[in-house]
């Protein structure tokens, strides 16, 4: 995620973040490159003049002379920037309406929507608990409404048919009404993708708009268009009252000009980051943390809160009592361990919010990317017999070459797995013991790929 950015906010940092006097000359030259970088990542202009004219005001001041470190102080100061650029903070969606609470979502074509409809639904199913039902109210595309279905299926919220035969007031009307009857807390109306210059399309979702009253109306724009997702998004809103922006296919934006001119353009807060295809794939909009990731500085609370939603507790707990009594661990739960990883969007999702990640090699960071290594480790776990996962002192050569031949690896894989999994053994008796976390971070960096350590060490 903005890759492209943090890596030359960072070059641009580096230089000056020991430095113990900060004068006019050396900070020119930075935020000279500083406003480089934001314009390679396509952020609008006046966002870029904006934050290059607060950070200069704040740095030339007595915020930084009177610091002891104030290289720091600078690079504290851009983040601050970053974060203001982006918003306060999050802000999470006003529900507090007599149910069902409306949420309208609009956008242009091809910009993910009906995809977040899904996505959000399962976010404020599993998330907040929520009653949910969806609705298309595209009447343009017979496949979208099919489509939804099939979402709404898979992500077990309500859906309420429609046809391309109705008006759009009208499905959206129904459906609120049918969620009044079943008592259900949030309706989510997907609406047909239109653009800003087409009158005709702007007035019919102005004239549904003001039937259903929604208390959310959401713009959903692809974070790959640049500065033009903000520029989209501000005449949409002359049209419409947005409350907000859900911010599409992040996981490929390598710039960020999107998420950082967004606020400054239209007024109005991100809510959401789409972040993957998977349903499970949306994320609330920190301007903090995105500002840390951004600046190479991780973003551990984001992490601590996938392990939170994605660990099994129960499983966690049963495979500590087993290791604490003496019990082995074995490469059945190894296993398990490696699903839940994928649970939590796979190992590339919590190494890129470790902080340093940038610093990392690119060669053992692909490997990663694709998912290679997991898939792999299993693979290679699937193709031994129950008795091996039991007991992985018995793999030895013809029992390798096996396993290799069935998982469709080399003998070298194998035994590289097993190198880590010894690693992890070793790992799971230290946490039984005093000091469990520090000892499990260190025993961690036997889990990553060849060439790769756990930053900062």
């Amino acid at each position: 995620m903005f890759e492209n950015l943090s890596d030359r906010l960072s070059s641009a940092l580096k230089n000056i973040s020991g430095r113990g006097r900060l004068t006019e000359d050396n900070i020119k030259e930075t935020l000279r490159e500083v406003r480089m970088a934001l314009l390679e990542a396509d952020v609008a202009l006046p966002v870029v003049r904006d934050f290059v004219a607060s950070v200069k005001e704040r740095a030339v001041g007595q915020e930084v002379s009177k610091s002891l470190t104030p290289g720091q102080v600078f690079i504290k100061i851009v983040q601050q920037e970053l974060e203001r650029a982006m918003g306060k903070g999050n802000e999470s969606l006003d529900l507090a309406a007599q149910p069902p609470a409306v949420i309208m979502m609009a956008g242009l074509q091809g910009a993910g929507k009906t995809t977040s409809v899904a996505k959000l639904s399962k976010f404020l199913k599993t998330r907040e608990k929520k009653s949910v039902l969806v609705v298309s109210a595209d009447v343009y595309r017979p496949a979208a409404i099919k489509q939804l279905e099939t979402l709404a299926s898979e992500v077990e919220v309500e859906f309420f048919p429609s046809d391309v035969t109705q008006k759009p007031v009208d499905i959206a009307t129904a459906a609120i009404a049918h969620a009044k009857l079943k008592f259900i807390d949030v309706v989510i109306v997907d609406t047909a993708g239109r653009l800003h210059v087409d009158e005709a399309m702007m007035d019919e979702i102005k004239e549904l708009h003001a039937a259903v009253n929604p208390v959310e109306t959401l713009f959903v724009v692809d974070a790959m268009t640049g500065q033009d997702a903000a520029n989209t998004a501000k005449s949409f809103n002359e049209a419409l009252p947005l409350t907000g922006v859900v911010l599409t296919k992040v996981d490929g934006d390598a710039r960020g000009g999107a998420a950082l001119s967004i606020r400054h353009i239209t007024g109005k807060p991100i809510k959401f980051l789409g972040v993957g295809e998977k349903t499970d794939a949306l994320e609330a909009f920190h301007p903090d943390r995105v500002a840390s990731r951004i600046l190479g500085m991780g973003d551990v609370l984001s992490l601590i809160e996938e392990v939170e939603r994605g660990v099994d507790k129960d499983k966690a707990l049963k495979l500590a009592s087993k290791v604490k009594k003496g019990g082995s661990f074995d490469l059945e739960d190894f296993r398990e361990q490696l699903n839940q990883m994928k649970n939590m969007g796979g190992m590339m999702s919590m190494i890129e919010k470790l902080p340093g990640v940038g610093q990392l090699p690119p060669e053992a960071l692909a490997q990663v990317q694709d998912g290679k290594m997991t898939g792999q480790m299993e693979a290679i776990i699937n193709s031994m017999t129950p008795g091996e996962r039991k007991r992985p002192d018995i793999i030895k050569g013809s029992r390798k070459r096996r396993i290799a031949m069935g998982s469709g690896t080399q003998i070298q894989d194998v035994n590289r797995l097993l190198k880590q999994f010894t690693q992890m053994q070793k790992m799971m008796k230290k946490m039984s013991g005093k000091g469990g976390m520090k000892k499990m971070m260190r025993g961690m960096s036997g889990m990553l790929p060849p060439g790769m350590k756990m930053p900062g060490r």
